[in-house]
């Protein structure tokens, strides 16, 4: 009697025969590998696969994670939740406290919503646009797409539109917005760096804090960091407690001007300001420019009004910080 010999395997069996015709061996040919999905803008957020089922849970799918700044960029009081997705296999290479050195194919999202109720976040929440980024052939590129009036699916759309928003804050009042989503053009001048489209937020330095680099490192999402001490901390902008009044504001100024107001930047050549964190003080021309900075930023009158973009209104307590910093120069 023949005896049979199984292996186990996922895939498809083959016929294996030996010269002895008593043994018959099969052994498993190897499975195809699946190809990578390579990321594109689709039509529909949720053919993107970023998030689970649920799509207005916002929660991101096994390839996807959450990751948060220490100063934030002001957009008309809206909240935001940013996601980063690497391609199956690959990390981001450390290089300095910058940004990292993201792999092709690598997808950033940022949603903004409001909650309808401040003090009562379970009452649910209205959201208004994901914006995209999607790094392929080392060049970024841009896409956003517009939440419908259900919070079902949002559509990718690069006209600017506006939405109006009801809330409740934390005081109890009601406050209205008239919510303005940018076009891709405008996207693209905040995103300009030397006419290269590039992030904003997630260089190292935004990033470190609240052991998101050491949860980094450990999962292997960033290569060449073994130290996280040895990247510099961004100040939080509202922490009074550990950073003085200089850290804070010119942390401001690094999330919510610095991207213009930079070599390259869009307003590069229109402006002498340059607001990097890093930058020395007497490079900013900061105090040269204080009267000016103290006025736009002091009303909102569209194409005067700083920032420039993504904004309606002021910002009260920013402007409050940055004009107790300017009166101390």
């Amino acid at each position: 009697m023949k005896k049979l010999i199984y292996l186990a395997a996922i895939g498809l069996l083959t016929f294996s025969c030996s010269e002895d015709a008593d043994d018959t061996i099969y052994s498993p040919i190897p499975p195809e590998p699946t190809p990578e999905v390579v990321p594109e803008f689709l039509p529909n957020l949720s053919e993107l696969n970023l998030f689970t089922e649920n799509l207005n849970d916002l929660t991101p799918s096994d390839r996807a994670f959450i990751y948060d700044l220490n100063t934030t960029l002001f957009t008309d009081y809206s909240h935001k939740q940013r996601v980063l997705a690497l391609p199956a296999g690959t990390s981001m290479e450390y290089i300095d406290d910058g940004f990292p050195n993201f792999p092709d194919n690598t997808v950033m999202a940022k949603t903004f919503y409001y909650f309808n109720n401040e003090r009562d976040e379970t009452e649910g929440r209205h959201l208004i646009e994901t914006r995209i980024l999607i790094k392929k052939s080392g060049i970024w590129e841009l896409g956003n797409y517009k939440w419908n009036a259900e919070q079902t699916d949002a559509v990718l759309d690069n006209t600017t539109g506006t939405v109006p928003v009801s809330y409740t804050d934390m005081t109890g009042s009601t406050v209205n917005v008239d919510y303005v989503i940018p076009s891709a053009t405008q996207c693209i001048e905040c995103h300009n760096s030397n006419n290269i489209v590039m992030p904003i937020g997630p260089r190292l330095r935004a990033l470190n804090g609240n052991n998101q680099l050491e949860d980094w490192v450990s999962k292997n999402y960033i290569s060449g960091l073994s130290d996280v001490t040895q990247v510099s901390q961004l100040p939080d902008w509202e922490d009074t407690a550990n950073y003085t009044l200089e850290e804070r504001a010119r942390a401001y100024f690094d999330m919510n001007c610095a991207h213009c107001h930079s070599e390259g930047g869009f307003c590069g050549d229109q402006s002498y300001l340059r607001l990097s964190y890093e930058t020395p003080f007497a490079e900013t021309y900061i105090l040269e420019d204080k009267p000016n900075i103290d006025f736009r930023m002091s009303m909102y009158y569209a194409g005067i009004s700083m920032p420039l973009t993504g904004t309606t209104m002021i910002h009260s307590e920013g402007y409050d910080l940055v004009r107790e910093y300017l009166n101390t120069l």
